[in-house]
């Protein structure tokens, strides 16, 4: 019998036996993690602050309208009607950007249907979609885009290839 090979009874224990022992040792740390992650919760409701007194949590205005900690001296009291006060937030002016910007495709998935435009200008990369291009467009095309806020970041739009 040349050259037949043949797998000892040994051999086969062998194999077995390394695979219990990943075994226990995927359970041992999976068990690790898990009273971890339990003494972290304990930690937390242990260290929780709650109940507090409502004089904790009381803010007070002063003479001159800023909010303190303290209750104002009771000569110094005024009575203040509620409507009266009125809450806003200041207007913020428009602040105008650049209109069109210049930049290089750095990538682009074609299966995907999207991209990202590295701008010449500030170097930041914007996204871009197909739907914002009316023309084939490859990685290293020279565009002019339009950006506008996105969810996650700057989106570019009206996208132009360029020479």
């Amino acid at each position: 019998m040349e050259g037949a090979f043949f797998i000892t009874l040994s051999d086969q224990k062998m194999g077995r036996s390394t695979e219990t022992f990943n075994k226990k040792e995927r359970e041992k740390k999976k068990f690790r993690k898990q009273q971890d992650k339990k003494n972290r919760s304990e930690d937390r409701k242990t260290n929780a602050v709650k109940g507090q007194s409502i004089e904790n949590m009381m803010a007070y205005v002063d003479v001159n309208g800023d909010i303190t900690s303290l209750p104002q001296e009771p000569g110094n009291r005024k009575q203040v009607v509620a409507q009266d006060i009125h809450i806003a937030t200041l207007r913020q002016e428009n602040v105008e950007t650049e209109i069109i910007r210049k930049g290089t495709v750095a990538f682009f998935n074609e299966s995907k249907g999207f991209g990202f435009i590295k701008d010449m200008q500030t170097q930041e990369s914007v996204f871009f979609h197909i739907n914002a291009v009316n023309f084939p467009i490859k990685e290293n095309d020279k565009v002019t885009f339009e950006a506008e806020p996105g969810q996650k970041g700057p989106n570019a739009i009206k996208v132009i290839k360029t020479s």
